[in-house]
């Protein structure tokens, strides 16, 4: 056999390394779709928090935003009354104002949560 034949037989037969890093493909998912749904919520929360009584608010956390469904979990009934009382009174409408996104709807549910303040330390204990 040639030199030739011998070095691509043998380049052949040699282990080829076909996984490709995680990094790049990664990165761009991060970049062009979590970022995205990031910053939807943060204005989601801020906006939510400057329109929420602070007495209410501190009862309540936002679990999720999905095809213009907003769910909040509360803590207790009567801050769940409240809360539904002050949406249908034309909180919706205004939440629906600030908020650049669709909000069809907001889901109030039942749920216990503890969450940390500034400081690190729990305000709820469950």
């Amino acid at each position: 056999m040639e030199e030739t034949q011998l070095r691509t037989i043998w380049q052949q037969r040699q282990f080829n390394d076909r996984a490709a890093p995680l990094s790049r493909p990664l990165g761009m998912f991060m970049k062009y779709k979590l970022a995205k749904k990031v910053r939807q919520l943060s204005k989601l929360s801020d906006v939510w928090d400057a329109l929420i009584p602070e007495e209410i608010n501190d009862h309540t956390a936002l679990e999720s935003f999905n095809r213009g469904v907003l769910t909040v979990t509360v803590d207790s009934s009567p801050h769940r009354y409240n809360l539904q009382m002050l949406l249908s009174g034309g909180l919706m409408r205004e939440l629906q104002a600030r908020f650049d996104g669709a909000v069809n709807k907001v889901r109030l549910i039942p749920g216990q949560f503890s969450s940390v303040d500034l400081s690190g330390a729990r305000r709820y204990e469950f």
